[in-house]
């Protein structure tokens, strides 16, 4: 406590540089880290839903989220490719 109010008083955060925008909480990287970790959150929601209240083992929740990483890595491949090719 000491410490911070001498870092106060003694004007020490002027030799502080600031945060750059990169690291802003409105840019894009921390924008993104946001839409990763709720994408994570509702992963786990989904797979606490598919073991507790339909009963699929832990193992086939996770052959489901293989499954649907490798088909949509497969979709957005495909979407690249033509986009590419109408260019």
């Amino acid at each position: 406590k000491t410490d911070f109010i001498n870092f106060i008083s003694d004007q020490e955060w002027k030799s502080i540089e600031p945060v750059s925008s990169w690291f802003g909480p409105s840019s894009f990287l921390m924008s993104s880290m946001s839409a990763l970790f709720q994408l994570s959150m509702w992963i786990r929601h989904c797979h606490g839903y598919l073991t507790e209240n339909v009963g699929i083992p832990v193992w086939g929740s996770y052959a489901i989220f293989a499954l649907a990483t490798l088909f949509s890595g497969l979709i957005l491949g495909l979407v690249s490719a033509a986009l590419e090719m109408a260019w």
